[in-house]
């Protein structure tokens, strides 16, 4: 299954390693679940990860988005005619679209109202038994 992880579940997995966020990056990490994004959303991970506010590993941090760059799918996409609260996340929503993934995010009122966003909760309760 393809799916598209915002960058604020990426943080929150390095937050808790038991939580459901790292349910999530457990699943990509496993080969479950297909990461897909664009250099956009790969640029974004990289310079929010680093942020020396968050204490975060380097190594770690290379370790994960190495991981997702060789195994995921990258794709460059058309820009969407859509308005974005935060224009930061259309960028997740495009790339979504465009593999036809579900796209996790802790932000849910960032998106507009699409089946294929979904929160983490809602992620893990629909498909982690299933998959």
């Amino acid at each position: 299954m393809h799916v598209v992880i915002d960058t604020n579940v990426l943080v929150s997995s390095f937050w808790s390693k038991d939580g459901a966020p790292a349910k999530i990056i457990s699943m990509v990490l496993s080969g479950v679940l297909t990461p897909c994004y664009d250099y956009r959303i790969l640029a974004e991970y990289r310079n929010v990860l680093m942020r020396p506010k968050f204490g975060f590993l380097e190594s770690e941090v290379d370790a994960l988005l190495d991981w997702i760059e060789i195994y995921g799918k990258s794709v460059v996409v058309s820009p969407l005619n859509i308005d974005f609260i935060d224009e930061d996340d259309k960028k997740f929503f495009e790339v979504a679209k465009y593999c036809n993934a579900k796209l996790v995010t802790g932000n849910l009122k960032h998106f507009p109202k699409d089946e294929s966003i979904m929160s983490v909760n809602e992620f893990l309760d629909k498909y982690y038994k299933n998959i």
